[in-house]
């Protein structure tokens, strides 16, 4: 009995600093990325994609997403070791070394450039990159600390999925993805908003200029409010300019109504409530509802979309179809 003591600590070591790698990935966040990285991929002018494709995707997506997150974790390490809701993280409490966290990061980024290159294009590489570079060095080491418009221009890092996603079909970007783009990025203001509406306290001492603790808290309402106004538009069009059909229409109607719903009753209180913390969760609920949405929009046997012609923003024009790198061809789903 007493030789299997020794042998016992070493495996709970390794499954504590495995457990301890993911956590430097936020996996709970990646989750919701993913999701709106791989909707869209349903919608496309190129039509299904193939299983294949969407294992790869969503592979080297948690990955570039995950090594954004660790680094983002390396930055932010001394600010995380003020906040009661970040201050048990692996790097502040002392279980990962500041500088392996950055290694880890930079090596999965690297890593996600590569299979996206390699296993999908480099129009989705890119835009993956350019996803993980925005949000280290415009949100997390420019803008989270020095304007509390930080989550309104820094946040267009979540919004970069869509696009990749969108790439990953056609090797291009256009309108349809600019659209998505929009959805995600008028989306994240109200929904980090409510997060930082209760956890004010939390940012005070650790000196962020979130909007609530340098405009109060009525001002951050009305803010929230006026993008949700501005949200709710934005996620009908798909279904008006022909990107989806009859069933996103009406869904992306009732979510946004329930998203108003709460919004205005939060307005309509005084400082933090219950309800604050409930249009945090339900916003969650609410973006990964409505891409699911657009998905199965493709699977409903009627109203279904007449795809507009496509308006090329960036990338080559493809015909059609689906970009499939020659490794995948021998594994496409049906």
């Amino acid at each position: 009995m007493s030789e299997a003591v020794p042998a016992a600590v070493p495996q709970e070591a390794s499954r504590s600093l495995l457990a301890d790698l993911v956590t430097l990935t936020k996996p709970r966040i990646i989750s919701l990325l993913l999701v709106t990285t791989i909707a869209p991929m349903f919608i496309t002018p190129a039509g299904m994609p193939s299983l294949a494709l969407i294992g790869w995707v969503t592979l080297a997506g948690y990955l570039m997403a995950g090594g954004a997150n660790a680094i983002n974790m390396w930055f932010d390490r001394d600010i995380d070791d003020k906040m009661s809701r970040t201050r048990l993280r692996p790097i502040p409490s002392g279980r990962i070394p500041a500088g392996a966290a950055l290694l880890f990061g930079i090596t999965l980024g690297a890593l996600a450039f590569a299979l996206f290159w390699t296993m999908v294009n480099p129009m989705a590489a890119w835009l993956a990159l350019g996803g993980l570079l925005f949000y280290v060095l415009v949100y997390t080491i420019w803008l989270k600390r020095s304007s509390p418009q930080n989550i309104v221009i820094g946040g267009a890092a979540g919004a970069f999925p869509p696009l990749v996603g969108w790439a990953a079909m056609t090797g291009s970007v256009d309108l349809g993805a600019i659209y998505l783009f929009a959805i995600v990025f008028y989306w994240t203001p109200p929904h980090f908003w409510a997060l930082a509406l209760n956890k004010t306290r939390d940012y005070g001492n650790a000196g962020i200029p979130m909007m609530p603790n340098v405009h109060g808290i009525p001002e951050t309402k009305r803010q929230m409010l006026l993008y949700t106004l501005m949200l709710i538009p934005l996620t009908i069009m798909p279904a008006i300019i022909g990107l989806s059909g009859v069933f996103y229409g009406v869904a992306a109607t009732l979510l946004g109504a329930r998203f108003l719903q709460l919004c205005w009753a939060i307005v309509r209180e005084d400082g933090v409530t219950p309800k604050t913390w409930k249009l945090y969760k339900y916003s969650l609920s609410y973006l990964a509802l409505l891409f699911v949405a657009m998905a199965v929009d493709r699977w409903v046997p009627f109203g279904q979309p007449v795809q507009p012609a496509r308006e090329l923003i960036l990338g080559a024009p493809s015909d059609g179809t689906a970009p499939a790198a020659p490794p995948m061809t021998d594994h496409e789903g049906h």
